[in-house]
């Protein structure tokens, strides 16, 4: 080759203000062993780089998904809900994931913020669950009404219904409902009566091992951790509450199960239970703060999962679509990366 500078820059004309580049920014991008990502073995001779051509669908929820994300459930009757509902929805229509609605309790009393709602067309036919608070539907219950949840995911042209079980929540909420029954009767009540795939989340303080145990133990579509991480609608609530309330109760949001931890318990209590384990999906959410997190729970997992994120697809998802497509194009690319080159190490 010849050394002629001029034939180096035909050859690669970025080359002197890439190297420029290099040479200016070495000094700020200095790692430390201390920030080494603990997690997993980086082996970087063993895949190319991945492609659109290496992605392949998978089976969860009955539903085909191309990527191991879920929507976490958010937001519905206010301003912003329709704009953020179908953005997201056309998300999970163009890459192939799933998606949990926020509370849907207003449409069981009228129709006025259904538009918010109604995202089916822009889904297509990825999975789309409609959402109950625990204390709604033990109202249904008690007012033998509870044919209402099935009707609302019919209209909706759901897949089926999340329960999610709040009662940290509830407590501190100013508007508050009082959870007279333990929530694992009023979910069995749901599956003895309704014809509808059923998944239980809770709402951010996630759940410990016996509440986990009860709910492999029942024969629900998935369990979604909602673990202490992300968002927390304890902590959302005392800061809607008074200065009084705020004092007494300031460390309930620092309650509850990581992620992590939730990992680790359901991988024993699958163990435990064997035959009589009857859920077999997982989705991991609260505290996944990217495709880092959620390649690493949910390789972990000794069961079919996918992992859940909220705030961060909110967002991307309150102004216009391609915001929002370029986040999950580089959540999705990144996911590829993992694949492709990352192990887990066992913890």
């Amino acid at each position: 080759m010849s050394s002629n500078p001029s034939n180096v820059s035909k050859i690669d004309p970025t080359s002197k203000s890439r190297k420029l580049d290099h040479i200016e920014m070495a000094f700020e991008s200095q790692i430390t062993p201390q920030n080494i990502d603990p997690r997993f073995y980086y082996e970087p001779l063993l895949s190319g780089h991945p492609n659109k051509a290496n992605d392949s669908t998978f089976r969860f929820l009955d539903k085909q998904f191309t990527f191991p994300l879920w929507v976490s459930s958010m937001t519905g009757g206010t301003a912003y809900a329709g704009i953020i509902n179908e953005n997201l929805a056309k998300a999970c229509n163009e890459f192939g994931f799933g998606m949990g609605l926020g509370s849907c309790r207003g449409l069981l009393y009228d129709d006025e913020n259904f538009n918010d709602f109604d995202v089916r067309k822009h889904i297509g036919d990825q999975a789309l669950y409609a959402n109950l608070g625990i204390a709604q539907v033990e109202e249904l219950i008690n007012n033998g009404q509870l044919n209402k949840a099935n009707e609302l995911v019919k209209s909706l042209q759901a897949d089926g219904l999340i329960i999610h079980v709040n009662p940290l929540q509830e407590w501190l909420q100013p508007e508050g409902d009082v959870i007279a029954n333990p929530p694992i009767d009023t979910i069995k009540r749901v599956l003895d009566t309704l014809d509808l795939k059923i998944i239980v989340k809770e709402v951010g303080q996630g759940m410990g091992y016996e509440s986990l145990k009860a709910l492999f133990k029942l024969p629900l579509e998935a369990i979604d951790f909602a673990a202490n991480g992300g968002t927390n609608f304890a902590k959302l609530e005392m800061h809607r509450a008074t200065e009084a309330v705020r004092e007494s109760y300031r460390k309930i949001a620092n309650l509850g199960h990581s992620a992590d931890e939730m990992v680790t318990l359901s991988n024993q209590i699958i163990e435990e239970l064997k035959t009589d384990c009857l859920c077999k999906q997982v989705i991991v959410s609260g505290g996944v703060r990217d495709f880092l997190d959620g390649y690493y729970y949910i390789e972990r997992l000794n069961v079919p999962a996918i992992y859940g994120q909220a705030s961060a697809f909110l967002k991307y998802a309150r102004e216009d679509y391609e915001q929002l497509r370029q986040y999950v194009d580089a959540q999705v690319s990144g996911l590829r990366l993992a694949k492709a080159f990352l192990k887990i190490k066992e913890s």
